[in-house]
């Protein structure tokens, strides 16, 4: 079992910048895989980023690519979703999630690959 907990969510002006942690607890078999997700109300949820915590390396969806990055720090079992130039249309509410076996490329933003999910942490960008 994994357990995920989403902090650093908030409210920000366009053009500002966020951080959100994901501090990871329990088995550290189950975190093949972490990622970031976000959904709108109404909308479905989507994938922003993902890192393959074996050997750090990352995807992003092409809306976020040179803004947000994704890192992680295995000394405290934490994911971090660095958010830079912030635009109203990335508000949402943003969950971590974590893979508990290998990934094929084509599954890596699709919710469903990830067994575990943190409760979420709201972002809100004004204009």
């Amino acid at each position: 079992q994994v357990q995920l907990v989403e902090s650093g969510g908030g409210s920000v002006q366009a053009g500002g910048s966020l951080r959100l942690s994901c501090a990871a607890s329990g088995s550290t078999l189950g975190r093949y895989r972490m990622a970031w997700f976000r959904q709108a109300p109404g909308k479905e949820r989507e994938g922003v980023a993902t890192i393959f915590t074996l050997d750090g390396s990352t995807t992003y969806a092409d809306s976020v690519k040179g803004r947000f990055t994704i890192s992680q720090d295995n000394a405290k079992n934490t994911v971090y979703l660095q958010m830079n130039s912030l635009k109203p249309e990335d508000s949402s509410m943003y969950y971590c999630a974590a893979a508990s076996s290998p990934v094929l490329a084509w599954r890596r933003m699709s919710p469903s690959t990830y067994a575990y999910w943190g409760q979420g942490a709201q972002v809100t960008v004004s204009a």
